[in-house]
């Protein structure tokens, strides 16, 4: 079995210790996992429910005040390139406490910060943990399950993000509104307080294995099939983000409708995008190319019908919810391909899966921004609609996923 393993892995990993999946799943722990990106993505959105009494108190304008966001995601689309790296002699245990240990600390010192230039510095220690994290969710996960439930353990732990995307921005509110926006913060360290608790119960030792290098990251891109692979991630979210930006103006110019409408519209895409992660998980143990590929045709579609299709509030909620069901297994998605195409590499690949997402964020943002100007919010979504379909026509034809068995990691692309 030892040499099947081995000579199923390019040839950077054998002589190195081989790849042996658990017997028995640690779902604790996979939930332990789910429960930090939760806490994570919670911190990380909370400044955009607070930012007219954050800049209010602290003396800055609300743009400003929006850089509180910006930072945390510029900070992780780094960290999630060089922290596998800087901590590759550290077991992965205590790598993952640590995460659970700034994102407490950077909330409490958020909460306490009496300048606006402090409360940066303590989201930098939020982003270096939030990129952290995300760079090692999949081959954590890979050594937490085995290879046959590694889908349905992703799913689980990127559920976090739709749980936080529904979350984050009401409880802001709610609790700002009743308590001050420090309040808010002082509840997210509550949060990483129990987190931190239950990671410490129920993850094992995890020795690190094959070093990871900055370098490495280089390497992986340039094996055959990755780079296109992390491209197809790039489209992805960059449309969906490009549209999400603007999708407030969007339903306000076409529906007209109110703050509270606005509200329930968006809960309905945060509960559409929760059930979408949960499905992408039973969708990938089957059908893992065609889940990669239907997703964005999806939300194309959708984006397109909320152009094309006439206006009303019950039509619009159903194809958001669409939208949020097909975008929820993104994640997933894409750090299962991540996972089965670079089993011997899966931090540094999940950290190139990171700086994909975090730049994805800010291109797409931009051009929305730049197509805003030029075509208003219906000009993004026919914009990011044609990019989605574009997106799915290159994955289906370009990017392979590697076939594994219920016992080993076949390898990587051929």
């Amino acid at each position: 079995m030892t040499d099947l393993i081995c000579n199923a892995l390019p040839d950077s990993r054998r002589g190195a210790a081989p790849y042996a999946e658990p017997i028995t799943p640690a779902w604790m722990a996979v939930f332990s996992l789910a429960m930090g990106v939760f806490g994570l993505l919670t911190a990380e959105y909370l400044p955009a429910s607070l930012l007219t009494p954050m800049a209010t108190e602290l003396g800055v304008s609300e743009a400003l005040a929006g850089q509180a966001v910006t930072v945390t995601a510029v900070v992780a689309l780094f960290a999630g390139l060089l922290v596998p790296g800087l901590t590759r002699s550290i077991d992965r245990r205590w790598v993952l406490l640590g995460f659970s240990t700034l994102m407490i600390a950077s909330n409490l010192l958020v909460a306490v910060s009496s300048s606006f230039a402090v409360l940066l510095l303590m989201r930098i220690l939020l982003g270096i943990a939030l990129g952290g994290f995300w760079s090692m969710a999949a081959a954590v996960a890979m050594r937490l399950v085995p290879v046959a439930l590694l889908p349905r353990a992703l799913s689980i732990i990127f559920s976090g993000i739709a749980v936080g995307t529904v979350v984050a921005v009401p409880l802001g509110s709610y609790l700002g509104g009743l308590y001050g926006w420090r309040s808010a913060f002082f509840a997210a360290a509550a949060v990483g307080v129990v987190t931190l608790v239950f990671q410490s119960l129920t993850l094992p030792s995890l020795a690190p294995r094959q070093p990871a290098r900055l370098r490495t990251v280089l390497e992986v891109l340039q094996r055959p099939g990755i780079a296109m692979g992390m491209f197809g991630c790039v489209l992805v979210h960059s449309g969906h983000f490009a549209m999400f930006t603007y999708i407030r103006p969007f339903l306000e110019d076409t529906t007209g409708i109110g703050p509270q409408g606005l509200s329930l519209m968006l809960l309905g895409f945060g509960v559409a995008n929760f059930v979408g992660t949960l499905v992408a998980g039973w969708m990938l143990t089957r059908h893992p190319l065609a889940t990669l590929v239907l997703m964005p045709a999806l939300v194309g579609v959708a984006a397109l019908a909320l152009v094309l299709l006439p206006a009303s509030v019950p039509g619009q909620a159903v194809l958001l919810a669409v939208w949020g069901l097909a975008f929820g297994g993104v994640p997933v998605a894409w750090s299962n391909w991540v996972a089965s195409a670079v089993p011997d590499q899966a931090e540094s690949a999940g950290g190139m899966v990171v700086a994909s997402v975090q730049s994805a964020i800010a291109t797409g943002a931009a051009a929305g921004g730049a197509m805003f100007s030029l075509g208003g919010s219906a000009g993004v979504f026919v914009a990011a609609a044609v990019l989605m379909l574009l997106a799915a026509l290159l994955i289906a034809l370009r990017v392979r996923v590697p076939a594994v068995d219920g016992a080993v990691l076949k390898g990587v692309l051929p």
